[in-house]
């Protein structure tokens, strides 16, 4: 029934190119890191970083707001989209952040003393410049995260 399902839907609305995906996510990545860099003064350290253990589970931007260390998950979107891309990070995704955010942190020789979690949110146009929306400090670790307590392990939750 799923597989019939799926059929239909193809016929009907047929996916775009995988390559047209991955480029407007570029090139919003791009924006959201000249966003963040030019108007906000972020200095940008890691883009598309992914953890050595688990390939999968990847940091869009990795960036430092003076001493804070700051992860960013952007989100690039048609501007005519019916969903902000602030809603698209669900608690699924939420949970592959914190693993790739941990397993950055526990790499790090000297973890920073504070980080955030910041989602950008990028609408594209074909006729007009891509337009940022930066929310500062959404929530994704429990209160009082802190990497060195953890022991190396990633909180429950």
């Amino acid at each position: 029934m799923l597989a019939w399902l799926n059929d239909v839907w193809d016929r009907f609305a047929p996916r775009a190119a995988a390559g047209a995906h991955s480029e407007s996510g570029a090139r919003g990545e791009a924006a959201a890191a000249d966003f963040l860099a030019k108007r906000h003064g972020f200095k940008i350290v890691a883009r598309n970083w992914r953890s050595p253990r688990d390939r999968r589970d990847e940091v869009d931007l990795v960036a430092r707001d003076g001493d804070v260390l700051v992860f960013v998950e952007v989100k690039a979107r048609d501007v005519r989209a019916l969903v902000p891309g602030y809603y698209t990070v669900d608690e699924r995704k939420k949970r592959a952040l914190r693993r790739a955010v941990h397993a950055y942190l526990t790499a790090l020789s000297e973890p920073p003393r504070t980080f955030r979690f910041d989602v950008v949110e990028v609408a594209l146009s074909d006729r007009l410049p891509a337009q940022c929306l930066h929310f500062e400090n959404v929530a994704l670790f429990p209160k009082g995260y802190h990497v060195a307590r953890q022991g190396g392990s990633l909180p429950a939750r």
